[in-house]
């Protein structure tokens, strides 16, 4: 597997902070000596701010990196983050499920791909064979709508 493979998905700005602290370069430094605000560089790595190519050449310049190779991770990452997205829609029947069975959370907001076996664990223990029906059925589906989106 190489470098790429492991990295897959993740922020190039997460990749880039971690690279600097192993080479023991100060952030702030490192961005004044490309020419760049050090606040830019600060969003890029805390993975609150995508990486654009012109940058991505600088850095991969200064580093010694293969030429793409952070952009080619910002790709990576940004279709990780849509995948997600695709997931997040995918979603049982809501009104089949009693309010009291998700007492502490936003049935809305969960993430019913991300969070399989907590939720199949909190209905055959707390919920009514309705319920269990139900979610039997929703994880058959999903699994189809899941290889379509993978």
């Amino acid at each position: 597997m190489n470098q790429l493979d492991k990295l897959k998905g993740i922020h190039p700005g997460i990749y880039l902070a971690d690279l600097l602290k192993k080479r023991h370069i100060r952030p702030g430094q490192f961005a004044l000596s490309i020419g760049e605000y050090p606040q830019t560089l600060n969003a890029i790595m805390k993975g609150r701010r995508a990486m654009n190519t012109p940058l991505s050449l600088k850095i991969e310049k200064s580093l010694n990196l293969d030429e793409g190779f952070l952009m080619t991770l910002q790709v990576f990452h940004d279709i990780r983050l849509e995948k997600t997205k695709k997931r997040q829609l995918i979603k049982p029947d809501l009104s089949l499920f009693r309010k009291g069975l998700f007492w502490d959370t936003d049935p809305e907001k969960i993430d019913w791909i991300a969070q399989k076996k907590a939720i199949i664990n909190r209905i055959m223990e707390r919920g009514n064979e309705q319920e269990k029906n139900e979610i039997e059925l929703f994880y058959k589906m999903a699994s189809q709508k899941i290889a379509t989106i993978e």
